[in-house]
């Protein structure tokens, strides 16, 4: 019997940990972990989780537990499906419950405030002994759990592990790709979510489809710069983990980065939009730390900055917007 354990009970994790269960063969367990026991009780008495995943069956067979230690016990993947900056916290947790040979798989997008330290990174730190990959790509958690087509990335330095890793969760409507450009996915990821937050803000402001394509298209080209500068690969963020993520997180009101950005332009306050959600909205913890990279890396990033003027140091909107509008022209 081999095991997956999947770190985190909100809709991405269950999402993932039922598409996982739906994969395994008979000699394949699949355990969820949650925080909230409420979550864990629903789940193990076949109720699903409606406080993240309404109207969403679950496979029978997934069991869910509150107990870290036993959630890793044996396994020999674990996908970690936690906010980005509780990342660090809850690998320090389990690592010493983990079995020799377990892949440990972030699966969350974000960039580590302070150190600025992307996931696959933190985990190298907290978990140094295990290989550390990385999950992501544009996926909505509930069309997934639903068995709609989706596909993603995994990325990792050793191909063998990354493969592994795949064939464990690939069903014909989850597709897995293999990459070995661990830096674009990652950044492609983490950044997103901040432009997502500016797409947002366009939609809210009613400023129109011609502002939101400039804005999706030269906010892949600040992308692009960040990740060149980091070694990564430009043709990475013209897929899936990239390109493909940033259309669907900056196009849906379905994405808490996007409708968050939106109520901001309709005039809402950062604190009354986070304190009405029981969710993580990535982007705004993020974008400080992108900010910080760019700055650290001589890098432009133009749009990942205006956001964060609006959301960590509150400035208003139209004065950002203003800003960028009056940038010097350029070559493109």
């Amino acid at each position: 019997m081999t095991k997956l354990a999947v770190i985190g009970g909100g809709a991405w994790g269950t999402a993932l940990a039922a598409l996982a269960c739906k994969a395994a063969t008979g000699a394949e367990e699949t355990v969820l972990w949650a925080r909230d026991e409420t979550v864990v009780e629903t789940i193990n008495e076949g109720r699903g989780n409606p406080g993240y995943l309404p109207d969403v069956s679950l496979p029978p067979a997934l069991k869910a537990t509150a107990d870290l230690r036993d959630a890793v016990d044996g396994a020999d993947i674990v996908l970690l499906v936690t906010p980005a900056q509780a990342l660090r916290a809850v690998t320090r947790s389990l690592t010493a419950s983990l079995a020799p040979n377990a892949v440990l798989v972030s699966c969350a997008k974000g960039v580590e405030q302070g150190d600025l330290k992307p996931m696959t990174a933190v985990l190298a730190e907290e978990a140094p002994a295990h290989s550390a990959l990385v999950l992501s790509g544009p996926t909505f958690a509930r069309e997934a759990a639903l068995d709609k087509p989706t596909a993603f990335v995994v990325a990792g330095g050793e191909r063998s592990i990354v493969d592994r890793v795949c064939a464990r969760i690939a069903l014909p409507t989850f597709r897995p790709y293999a990459s070995d450009d661990v830096v674009a996915v990652e950044m492609g990821g983490a950044v997103k979510n901040v432009l997502a937050i500016a797409c947002g803000v366009v939609s809210g402001r009613d400023l129109g489809e011609n502002a939101k394509a400039a804005l999706i298209t030269r906010g892949l080209a600040e992308t692009g710069r960040l990740i060149s500068a980091l070694g990564g690969r430009m043709e990475t963020l013209n897929g899936l983990s990239g390109m493909g993520d940033l259309v669907l997180t900056a196009g849906s009101l379905q994405s808490r980065n996007m409708s968050l950005g939106y109520a901001l332009g309709q005039g809402k306050s950062l604190e009354a939009v986070l304190g009405s959600r029981h969710t993580v909205t990535e982007g705004v913890w993020t974008a400080s730390a992108i900010t910080e990279m760019a700055r650290k890396h001589g890098v432009d990033m133009p749009i990942c900055s205006a956001v964060n003027e609006i959301v960590t140091n509150g400035k208003d909107i139209d004065t950002v917007i203003g800003g960028l509008l009056s940038r010097p022209l350029k070559e493109e």
